[in-house]
């Protein structure tokens, strides 16, 4: 089963996520293993790891740990259904695979991106384990000045709607609140 949770920034869906994942977890008597693509590029983003593990551990959840900034597709090919994962997030994996390829080789970028997300979508579509997958939902607000910028958000788009197409569950938190608008037959 295949969940991709959207949401804004500071909407809760890592949270909910979270959430979902323990309780699928206890359910199935399964261990839950948290994948990680952030990197810590600077004091600010170390803070914002830094808080999401110590969110976790003062919760007593006991979470196993994949740290993957880029290699995400070799990783999910991987997985173990004796587990329960959360992928946590595809935007900062985007991020990472954006900035693996030189600013000034724009049309590499591009064709990068592409690949990464097709072969991204591809494994996650033989995935034979249940991941909750969070996302950010960028594409709601203004256009964005820069051409590096709306590369980003426009490949953000285009992920989202390839992992949406995979996916079983699709739910969008917004303040909270949960609203799932996908789900195959649950």
């Amino acid at each position: 089963m295949i969940h991709l949770v959207l949401g804004g920034a500071r909407s809760g869906k890592s949270r909910f996520a979270e959430q979902q994942t323990l309780e699928l977890s206890v359910k199935q008597g399964k261990q839950a293993v948290y994948i990680a693509t952030a990197t810590a590029i600077d004091p600010e983003m170390d803070n914002r790891i830094a808080q999401h593990q110590s969110d976790r551990g003062a919760r007593g959840e006991s979470w196993q740990l994949i740290e993957c900034p880029l290699a995400l597709a070799e990783t999910l090919s991987d997985l173990d259904n004796n587990n329960v994962y959360l992928l946590d997030c595809l935007t900062l994996w985007l991020n990472n695979q954006l900035y693996a390829v030189h600013e000034e080789n724009r049309g590499q970028q591009s064709q990068h991106l592409q690949t990464e997300i097709d072969k991204l979508a591809t494994g996650l579509a033989s995935v034979n384990a249940d991941i909750i997958i969070v996302s950010n939902e960028i594409g709601l607000g203004v256009i964005p000045m820069g051409e590096s910028t709306r590369l980003y958000v426009d490949y953000c788009g285009w992920l989202n709607q390839k992992v949406a197409e995979v996916s079983d569950k699709v739910t969008l938190v917004t303040a909270g609140i949960p609203l799932c608008i996908k789900s195959n037959g649950e």
